[in-house]
């Protein structure tokens, strides 16, 4: 959920001070703005939860820990990427990639009732799942809209304040 509201309070505050400096709405540049502040906020819990994050990790994947700070790096990596115009496509590509690899994690932590934070069994499981999958889904859309596809408002929305 923490993510989910970074994210949106990123894309509102990006969208208002580009509307105010710049004199038009740019909302795709604002959605990559808000995702770029969202994976630096997640890429945060790899290198401040490492060992909870290790438990979100099936057992069949080798160097957990190594694995951990190279999915934040990789995290970082993506938001510098997708403010980089001539990365942005590609990024958005490989973080929409990213985005589907790592489901089979959250899967598992939800199925093993991890708590990311404490490193502990005790967290909300199966529940989980409900909002996981739908924000995971919310996520890829949100990269393709603002990164691969690069949605802009039709010439006759576009205003220009005096």
């Amino acid at each position: 959920m923490k993510p989910l509201i970074v994210l949106v309070v990123a894309f509102i505050l990006a969208l208002m001070i580009l509307r105010a400096t710049k004199k038009v709405w740019m909302i795709s540049f604002a959605g990559r703005i808000a995702m770029s502040v969202m994976l630096l906020f997640t890429a945060l819990g790899h290198f401040l939860y490492p060992e909870g994050m290790v438990l979100m990790l099936p057992d069949f994947i080798p160097f957990k820990k190594a694995m951990i700070y190279l999915t934040g790096c990789i995290e970082i990596a993506a938001a510098n990427g997708l403010l980089i115009p001539r990365l942005r496509k590609l990024t958005g590509w490989l973080l929409i990639i990213f985005f589907i690899l790592v489901l089979p994690a959250n899967i598992h932590a939800a199925i093993h009732h991890v708590n990311l934070e404490t490193a502990t069994n005790d967290g909300n499981g199966l529940n989980y799942l409900w909002f996981r999958i739908p924000f995971q889904i919310f996520f890829i859309g949100w990269v393709y809209l603002f990164a691969v596809k690069n949605v802009r408002l039709p010439a006759n929305l576009k205003t220009t304040a005096e």
